[in-house]
């Protein structure tokens, strides 16, 4: 047997009550140290989320030449402006995040510098086409292997360019608005549907030119960033396991401290109100130009929806845990439209599938989503986190409604976005510990 927790062990029966937080939110982290290194001087950043996806951007970021110091989740990052990175000794390791090797491609490929993005096998796998493509017609120079990472960045002077991206993502708008900072004229990104916006409402708080129009987004060259000094809300991504546990437990109410719900990311508490199970928002308040509210759950009897269009971008993330809310929903759902599932850190749609079918449940796989008809029992069995942090978490949520013990192997990969989930399960009452497996 391994000696170190890489498993998590439930049981049910365990009533969900009490307040708790969950970290701060994940992409607002790695954006914050991104652009607080593009800007003139020092930013403060406090929620920072110390996870293994953040810390990859931080030491890419202090690769960069760029100091960063700071404890308990607070930050100071001493920016050195659009000019002032340096040039990397090594390739620069983003591990299992795709956020950073997307962003981060879209500052490096407009320096006057080479530079190499690399990360896990897992990261290998992922597709890089739709950042690189749009890159090179701004005049990047970028080598790739078959559309996918390693990338390798030679100095190039990028041109401002209009371009409707084919599928919403915020990933690939951001990592155009970034390298529209270094570029000669106006970048404009068309998009197709809603995504998050982060990155336009934190470059709007810097001082940068962004112009939003409709679905269009544009960002003006020339100026300077000013520092950050910002409180990062809660990562309501990770507060959808919290919830859903929640909803399905006999216990309640539970109360989640403090989550921005940022209406480009609030897809997850439309599906669940759609479902019959909705989430009540207290004491709505902004912090740092994001908005931010309590959020409590209590025990619901969902039942089942039809779900595609525009809220799926605004819920891709959540999926995995809503798939578990679906196999307890009276009735059927179905979810269409969410095809970019399968390029996540794993194809999600696949294993959530595969491995809720350990449990006994019946779904129906489709190409851009699925059907389950409900509530099913579910049985305790061995299962497999896949080294995805957010698979690995929707089945412990699984397990808490299973008959008997589930244990979820290969489950340190929570600690990619939700350092502490078992620990939070465990003060709001679940039956959910560490364990050791083979």
């Amino acid at each position: 047997m391994s000696m170190v927790p890489n498993a998590i062990r439930v049981r049910p029966g365990g009533a969900l009550a009490g307040q708790t937080g969950v970290p701060g939110d994940k992409s607002l982290s790695h954006r914050a140290l991104i652009l607080g290194a593009l800007a003139e001087g020092t930013s403060t950043v406090r929620g920072f989320l110390p996870a293994g996806d953040t810390l990859a951007t931080l030491d890419c970021i202090r690769a960069l030449g760029i100091a960063v110091e700071g404890r308990n989740g607070t930050l100071t990052v001493a920016g050195r402006g659009l000019g002032g990175l340096s040039a990397p000794l090594a390739p620069l390791n983003c591990v299992h995040a795709g956020t950073a090797m997307r962003l981060l491609a879209g500052v490096l490929a407009g320096q006057p510098f080479a530079s190499v993005l690399d990360g896990s096998a897992q990261l290998r796998r992922r597709p890089m086409r739709r950042i690189t493509d749009p890159l090179r017609e701004m005049g990047a120079r970028i080598e790739d292997t078959d559309g996918r990472a390693p990338l390798r960045f030679a100095p190039a002077r990028l041109r401002g360019i209009t371009y409707p991206m084919p599928v919403a993502s915020a990933q690939v708008k951001s990592c155009l608005l970034l390298a529209g900072l270094f570029a000669g004229g106006p970048v404009t990104v068309i998009e197709p549907g809603p995504a998050r916006d982060h990155t336009e409402r934190m470059l709007r708080a810097m001082g940068a030119g962004v112009d939003v129009n409709g679905n269009r987004v544009t960002i003006r060259p020339g100026g300077t960033l000013r520092p950050l000094d910002m409180t990062i809300p809660a990562d309501i991504s990770s507060a959808a396991f919290v919830l859903v546990a929640a909803l399905l437990s006999a216990g309640g109410p539970v109360t989640i401290s403090g989550v921005g719900v940022n209406p480009t990311r609030t897809g997850v508490l439309d599906i669940l109100a759609a479902m019959g199970a909705p989430v009540d928002l207290a004491h709505p308040r902004e912090e740092g130009g994001e908005p931010v509210a309590d959020l409590v759950a209590s025990r619901a009897a969902p039942h089942g929806a039809d779900i595609g269009g525009d809220v799926i971008v605004r819920a891709i993330d959540e999926f995995p845990v809503l798939m578990v809310a679906a196999t307890q929903a009276e009735g059927e759902t179905i979810v269409r439209d969410a095809a970019e599932m399968r390029v996540k850190e794993t194809d999600r749609l696949a294993v959530m599938t595969a491995e809720l079918r350990k449990l006994g449940a019946a779904i129906e796989e489709r190409p851009d989503g699925f059907r389950v008809a409900g509530p099913q029992a579910l049985h305790g069995a061995l299962v497999d986190g896949h080294d995805d942090h957010r698979v690995a978490m929707a089945l412990a949520v699984a397990g808490l409604v299973a008959q008997g013990e589930t244990v979820v192997a290969d489950a340190r990969c929570v600690h990619d976005s939700f350092p502490g989930f078992v620990e939070t399960m465990q003060a709001l009452g679940a039956d959910m510990t560490w364990s050791s497996h083979d």
